[in-house]
């Protein structure tokens, strides 16, 4: 009997259909020769301390630093009857085929259950991102060999097990360093939940220490025959800011006055250039959230339980939890289907199909720049949009467009740029006339990728010739302060996470964060915040999120490297050498372990305040049943977890 090992009912279901196990047993579908069975997330979790040892029950700095000689899992409580299922068919399996996700945890999901249930039989591998029919069938004609993919297993267990000794010995030591000043909560500390706390922490800094500077713009209303438009004054070099604004209020008044007093202005140089604007990716995750939430107000875990949904159940779209925009070259011979699809499920789309062409191939399709799952498109399996909640239609319409754009035209425009000197002083407008709409055509302008929030609006100029001269109708002098930073809100804090490369400085890991799409997956990234929402470190006011006393707290005490991002650099650097096997398993955690030694014995000594989050009751130890230690030992290590 040939065992097909998914990652959840609903994929299993999905596979099950195509291979034509019908038939429901227990924990599995079976059919001629076939058994597809499933797991529920990780059915196997890291075993808290004190399943090595009855002693650190009770959490005491003296036990610090904790250490696994030989790691252990536990089969989780909540699924163990589904564990009990899979262990019974790997005994009676044949040959087995993985058929989780296709990426570095969905490897480590069934191998870890695979070398607790000691299966030794053959292994192969499904490589899927889709769970359409026609997807699934194509990957079932292309099954992979097991050892091709076996490392992505060492690689994720690897960065399992030293999350796990962050998690464990940090959030023990600083839990306890802690309640020596009074704090009777759990302070977790996590490898990406930290440096992701102190993102947010550092924005507010940036926003309670800005010193705002006032500076003074004119704009000037020109006149050509009958048409009226603005253009800006440039001032002076030695009077302006780094981003050309005037700091000097008289300068300002004095240049206003003049350019009244003159009446009109000549125009130095007319500069006209065709441009093309290349259609933007389909979505990763990440971007998903970011426009979801700057466009439709969702939060980052909402946004990702619709992308879910309008997978696992709707059908309507490929895998969400990639982190990539490309798509392979391969799945650009399915365009014409998917495309028909689309249109034939929404008559909408009628204008926009008429001109879209199959054939065309953006830059999304690049097999170079595919990570393990491509971006985030519509199947061909179109039909019952009209089913979807609000939400879930906005959703998809965003994804869905994204898509189309790939078959429509580059957005063409001619841009103008004008210079004029008016008594003295330069001014410069800029003008945009629209050649051909492309891609834009299926992506409305109040959605498309904006190019900075202080970017004026495009104006359409007359034709303007050299030497020319227009009237001048106004000159508005207007009193403006420069603005501190905007509070990050879900999808600024995702976007950041990706892009935390930026805020370091070494050279080496700062690309090794751009190549790894920064801190988290996305998978996890809104998880982490959602936590650090509900833990009380982050509050939301409308949709910014702020850091609490507590996180300050929390950021000013811990090592600096446990909440620099280049720290996780480090680790993938040390992962990637895992994953092409110049490094094993055993030396990594074994790296790992000794440095998170020396952080440990480096905070012992140290003194904490900190304050409580809010809402976040302290109860004295003397009002407890039994002895805080003891009462939260079992919980303490689950959050812990949580924190990676």
């Amino acid at each position: 009997m040939r065992l097909y090992l998914c990652e959840k009912p609903s994929q299993a279901k999905d596979i099950a259909k195509v291979l034509g196990a019908t038939r429901r047993g227990d924990g599995c579908w079976i059919g001629p020769q076939v058994t597809v069975t499933w797991c529920i997330g990780h059915l196997l979790e890291t075993a808290p301390p004190d399943a090595y040892d009855a002693r650190y029950k009770r959490w005491a700095l003296a036990d610090l630093p904790i250490v696994p000689e030989q790691w252990k899992m536990l089969v989780k409580p909540r699924t163990a009857s589904q564990f009990k299922a899979v262990k019974r068919l790997l005994g009676e399996a044949g040959d087995l085929v993985i058929a989780t996700d296709a990426d570095r945890e969905g490897e480590m999901i069934a191998r870890e259950l695979l070398d607790h249930c000691r299966y030794q039989g053959p292994i192969q591998r499904l490589w899927l991102s889709a769970l359409d029919d026609a997807s699934i069938r194509k990957a079932l004609a292309d099954l992979r060999p097991g050892h091709a993919t076996f490392n992505l297993y060492h690689s994720a267990l690897g960065r399992s097990r030293a999350d796990w000794l962050i998690g464990m010995n940090m959030s023990r030591l600083f839990t306890l360093l802690g309640r020596q000043s009074g704090y009777q909560g759990v302070l977790p500390v996590g490898r990406v939940q930290t440096p992701t706390l102190r993102l947010v922490v550092d924005r507010d800094r940036s926003i309670a220490t800005f010193v705002p500077v006032p500076f003074w713009p004119i704009e000037v209303q020109l006149q050509c025959h009958l048409q009226v438009f603005t253009a800006q004054w440039r001032p002076p070099a030695d009077a302006s800011d780094d981003q050309g604004r005037c700091l000097d209020q008289a300068l300002a008044r004095e240049a206003a006055q003049a350019m009244e007093r003159a009446g009109d202005a000549r125009v130095v140089k007319v500069q006209i250039e065709r441009q093309k604007d290349l259609a933007p990716l389909p979505f990763d995750l990440g971007t998903l959230q970011e426009v979801c939430s700057k466009k439709l107000g969702l939060g980052a875990q909402e946004t990702l339980d619709i992308a879910q949904s309008l997978y696992e159940t709707c059908k309507l779209i490929t895998y969400p939890r990639s982190d990539c925009g490309y798509l392979p070259l391969s799945q650009h011979g399915e365009a014409r289907s998917i495309l028909a699809a689309l249109g034939t499920a929404d008559d909408s789309l009628a204008e926009v199909l008429r001109h879209t062409d199959p054939l065309r191939r953006s830059r999304a399709w690049n097999d170079a720049k595919v990570s393990a799952h491509h971006g985030i498109i519509p199947t061909a399996a179109a039909k019952g949009i009209e089913r979807l909640s609000a939400k879930q239609r906005a959703v998809y319409s965003l994804i869905r467009a994204r898509y189309l754009a790939q078959f429509l035209p580059h957005h063409e425009y001619d841009r103008t740029q004008a210079d004029f000197d008016c008594a003295g002083h330069a001014l410069r407008t800029v003008g945009k006339v629209v050649i051909e709409p492309g891609w834009k055509r299926a992506l409305p302008e109040a959605l498309a990728p904006t190019r900075g929030r202080e970017a004026p609006p495009a104006q359409v100029l007359p034709a303007l010739s050299e030497a020319q001269r227009l009237k001048v109708l106004a000159v508005t002098v207007k009193d403006q302060w420069t603005q501190p930073p905007k509070p990050y809100t879900e999808g600024d804090l995702i976007k950041a996470m990706k892009n935390v490369a930026k805020l370091v400085e070494d050279p080496l890991l700062k690309q090794k964060l751009k190549d790894t799409t920064g801190i988290g997956t996305e998978a996890t990234r809104a998880g982490i915040i959602q936590g650090l929402i509900d833990r009380g470190y982050l509050s939301k006011q409308g949709k910014a999120l702020a850091a609490t006393s507590a996180a300050f707290s929390l950021i000013d005490a811990v090592p600096r490297a446990i909440a620099d991002p280049g720290t996780t650099a480090i680790w993938e650097q040390a992962l990637d050498m895992v994953q092409s096997g110049e490094m094993t398993l055993d030396a990594f955690v074994q790296r790992q372990s000794a440095w998170m030694s020396k952080q440990v014995v480096r905070c012992l000594g140290m003194s904490l305040t900190i304050s409580a989050p809010p809402g976040k009751a302290q109860t004295p130890w003397k009002n407890k049943r039994k002895p805080a230690a003891k009462r939260t030992a079992n919980k303490a290590p689950r959050k812990a977890r949580q924190t990676a």
